[in-house]
């Protein structure tokens, strides 16, 4: 029997360090995907952000996930079973739906995660593996979360890393309007990052220096800003009054090595794992921030959006009841299909009929009326939850129907 399982970390439980030690870069959710495969785990989902990095899959036992994060990124699994999380069914559940609505975010409305939950389920789709519930379950989550966002007040504002990013640049670095800022990286946070500095600063000089230079130019061709190539980016540095990285490799871009400057230069890391090297911390002049800190950010717009967590969690679970009503027909299918098997005879059955039987329904027709009667019974079961499980013990009763279970949530 398999049932709905989500393992994982996230800054609720686990601190920066130790949440880089399991993320999963492509080709290790590759791998990961394929031993998934050979393990016939037919449905899987993989979250892995700066914050979280989750499994959501139907399998036999949680311990099956556990193995298969740990194996891929490198994590010790002794150390995960101290800071990771198991939740099983309507629990876990529940704790996707929050995920992908922003309730669980580092900051409260950071909607960005539901973006990158679609992008867990194409990849998971291009793999082969949402071959199950999967597509309905995660379709249901963005619905949520679509109505979360235009129906309540949680996400009023800019919510998310890129915008911490740039109140704490406002709140820390005096006259930032005359200063020097540096963005290494332009992926979908360093492009954000870009975007809010644009409109909280004012700023037109701002320099993007990217490894692939015509992705830095994408940007360019949207914002006022200046990109320099890559072999540029000591020298940028040695100018830079603020340095923000976003990266997103796999081992640190920043080295001491790079940083040749005697003036005071703020560097914030915003990648997982940090793109910074821990040595820079300790030159003199450098102040280094990463995400968990930027992540603290509170004010009066925080504290108002919280009051619509409510409202938000009522339209949860108005939409995971739908999905639930959806999963507990689906139950039934195996009966109903064994059902319209047992009443059409197969084409060669049929030929053999004809021999002896002169008016009887072609096998075309069989075909029709078998599935007029089940779609009648399964309206039926819709209409009648309560007697549905009697309804199937009788149809498998009469006609001795042989069925595959289908995986409990």
């Amino acid at each position: 029997m398999h049932y709905f399982f989500v393992i994982g970390l996230s800054y609720k439980t686990a601190s920066i360090d130790f949440r880089e030690q399991f993320s999963l870069n492509e080709s290790r959710q590759h791998a990961l995907f394929l031993e998934a495969k050979e393990k016939k785990i037919k449905d899987l989902i993989i979250v892995n952000t700066c914050n979280r990095t989750e499994l959501y899959a139907w399998s036999k036992d949680a311990e099956t996930l556990v193995d298969l994060i740990c194996k891929h990124s490198g994590g010790e699994k002794a150390l995960f079973d101290q800071i990771g999380y198991k939740f099983k069914g309507e629990d876990c559940l529940n704790h996707l739906f929050r995920v992908g609505s922003g309730l669980e975010s580092q900051i409260l409305g950071d909607f960005e995660i539901i973006g990158q939950i679609k992008q867990g389920f194409y990849r998971s789709k291009k793999m082969g593996l949402a071959q199950g519930y999967l597509e309905r379950l995660t379709n249901a989550v963005i619905q949520s979360s679509k109505r979360i966002k235009t129906e309540t007040e949680i996400s009023s504002g800019a919510t998310s890393v890129a915008f911490a990013s740039v109140q704490y640049i406002l709140k820390n670095v005096i006259d930032v309007y005359s200063k020097n800022i540096l963005l290494f990286g332009t992926g979908k946070i360093g492009t954000n990052t870009c975007e809010n500095l644009i409109k909280h600063t004012q700023k037109d000089h701002i320099t993007l220096i990217n490894r692939t230079q015509s992705r830095a130019e994408k940007i360019a061709s949207k914002f006022p800003v200046i990109v320099k190539p890559y072999g540029d980016l000591t020298s940028s540095i040695h100018v830079a009054d603020v340095l923000i990285v976003a990266t997103g490799a796999q081992n640190p871009t920043i080295t001491t090595d790079l940083i040749h400057t005697n003036k005071p230069l703020l560097i914030l890391d915003l990648s997982i794992p940090r793109n910074v090297a821990s040595e820079v911390n300790n030159m003199s002049n450098v102040k280094v921030v990463h995400l968990d800190e930027l992540s603290q950010i509170t004010d009066a717009t925080f504290e108002k959006r919280k009051k619509f967590i409510p409202k938000a969690e009522a339209i949860i679970e108005e939409v995971k009841s739908e999905f639930l009503v959806w999963l507990e027909h689906r139950k039934y299918i195996p009966a109903l299909n064994a059902f319209k098997e047992k009443m059409v005879v197969s084409e060669k059955e049929e030929i053999e009929i004809k021999k002896y039987v002169t008016n009887c329904f072609g096998y075309q027709k069989k075909q029709q009326i078998a599935q007029k009667i089940t779609g009648q019974i399964a309206a039926y079961i819709r209409e009648n939850p309560q007697k549905a499980e009697e309804t199937i013990e009788l149809l498998e009763d009469i006609f001795q129907l042989s069925t595959e279970k289908l995986p409990q949530r």
